[in-house]
């Protein structure tokens, strides 16, 4: 006990001692020579920190009976969701994920509470028929084009229009889906949205451009996600990495 209060003035003194040096400090004076490397290089790189924080989530994700979506698919949609957060652009705790480098025959559609961890949902959707065939290789931003657009979304409001209980898109990536609304590229069920057609046909059906989900699911999907959720479609498409705003 009595070596208990000896040291007790010294950790009193070195806790009121501290104070924040930001790394410019760090790396001019002579107390930065009391600082590891790896220390400096930690409060200088962000992306570090990022890494450590996604990876954990990814780690963590209870997945219960589906299986998880690709660390790198999950790393930038989580990035992007942050981003969306922070700046106010969405309400809703809720990330959803397609991941159109996968085949159409997968269930490449995750919805995630990003409050509890968990994946809620995962299925299948369609891409827009001159993405590609069982996989989407082409995207546009442009009207008529029939392909998918990849990037950031803030999902909109529900309604009911031709294909149904339907949900409006708003693209959020300049030049690569910010033309969504005028497309009408929304979320709506359809039947060739199915796993059994593409068990038989060796790819699941196409849409316009829109991410169709299946007929039985498309009530459950739109009520999860609808009204300032976060959704990413995602591909490796260098440019796209390269240039959205919510990725750099």
């Amino acid at each position: 006990m009595t070596m208990y209060y000896k040291l007790l003035p010294v950790v009193l003194v070195g806790i009121f001692a501290f104070k924040w040096i930001d790394t410019d400090e760090l790396k001019n004076s002579a107390s930065a020579e009391n600082i590891t490397k790896n220390h400096v290089e930690h409060i200088e790189n962000k992306e570090a920190t990022f890494d450590e924080v996604a990876l954990t989530a990814y780690e963590t994700l209870n997945v219960k009976t589906f299986s998880a979506p690709s660390l790198v698919s999950f790393k930038e949609a989580l990035r992007g969701f942050k981003k969306m957060k922070k700046e106010g652009i969405i309400k809703k705790d809720v990330l959803t994920i397609i991941d159109f480098s996968l085949s159409s025959t997968q269930k490449r559609m995750w919805i995630i509470n990003m409050v509890t961890n968990e994946v809620m949902l995962q299925t299948v959707v369609s891409h827009g028929r001159n993405s590609g065939s069982e996989f989407a290789q082409k995207f546009s931003n442009a009207t008529n084009s029939f392909m998918s657009s990849i990037g950031f979304y803030k999902t909109g409001e529900s309604y009911t229009g031709k294909h149904g209980f339907s949900l409006r898109l708003d693209g959020l990536d300049k030049g690569f889906n910010d033309n969504a609304r005028n497309r009408a590229v929304v979320i709506h069920g359809a039947d060739y949205a199915s796993e059994n057609l593409a068990k038989q046909q060796g790819r699941l059906g196409r849409s316009l451009g829109c991410p169709a989900v299946p007929l039985e699911l498309r009530t459950e999907i739109i009520n999860m996600i609808k009204e300032e959720s976060c959704l990413f479609i995602y591909y490796p498409n260098q440019e796209y990495l390269n240039k959205s705003s919510f990725l750099i």
